[in-house]
């Protein structure tokens, strides 16, 4: 694609969005993470806890838990074994487990318990990937960020605004035509479509607000 071509549909697909976020601000104008949390640590392990699993799941299992006021110190007087035992119910437990173990020993000991701010330092700590990075950037720090999970991943594709055969590829190419006064907010909007709307199987698009500028409408009613 030539450069001026490139730019031109650069410049369609920033006016896109603005219609499809202005739309779906007025269906939820204060859009909120689903992930229960008190505190940015709490959040934190929220976050490496969903990973393959759902947030309802993690909720379940933590609310309690955040409600009591879990800290770094709770979770490393708790050891492995029974910080495990608090999460058995959720997918890739032991696992979880263990990266929750690690990376609160590095907040505790490198960071004095604070959430570190940066993304090299939090891509760095255990079970911690460019998508949780993401969220923890955008909903503590409110950066400009948008964390690309399956939801946001499928949303876009079918509205037609990128068609990136990775997550992280999508997320550039988001990051390009998405305006910064819309972020991080948009993250929410797309995951909420998403998961209520824009679903994987039987998507609603009787009832769905961005029926009529979907690019994908004919194909998802023949789902």
């Amino acid at each position: 694609m030539s450069g001026r071509s490139s730019s031109k549909s650069i410049s369609s697909k920033k006016a896109r969005v603005e219609d499809i976020l202005t739309r779906l601000r007025a269906l939820n104008p204060d859009p909120h993470c689903e992930l229960y949390y008190e505190t940015p640590y709490q959040l934190l392990v929220s976050v490496v806890l969903s990973a393959q699993a759902t947030d309802k799941s993690v909720n379940d299992a933590m609310t309690v838990l955040y409600k009591n006021g879990l800290t770094v110190d709770d979770v490393l007087a708790m050891g492995e074994a029974g910080f495990l035992a608090k999460i058995r119910r959720i997918g890739l437990a032991p696992t979880k487990a263990k990266n929750v173990l690690k990376l609160s020993k590095i907040i505790k000991e490198q960071y004095k318990g604070q959430i570190p701010r940066t993304r090299e330092e939090l891509e760095d700590l255990p079970g911690v990937g460019r998508k949780t990075a993401n969220v923890i950037l955008g909903e503590i720090f409110r950066e400009p960020t948008i964390a690309v999970d399956t939801h946001v991943y499928r949303v876009s594709q079918r509205l037609g605004l990128q068609k990136e055969s990775s997550p992280e590829k999508a997320e550039l190419k988001l990051l390009q035509i998405i305006d910064p006064k819309w972020l991080p907010m948009a993250h929410h909007w797309f995951i909420l479509h998403g998961r209520y709307t824009c679903t994987a199987r039987n998507p609603k698009c009787d009832t769905c607000t961005l029926y009529e500028i979907c690019t994908s409408k004919d194909k998802i009613k023949s789902l």
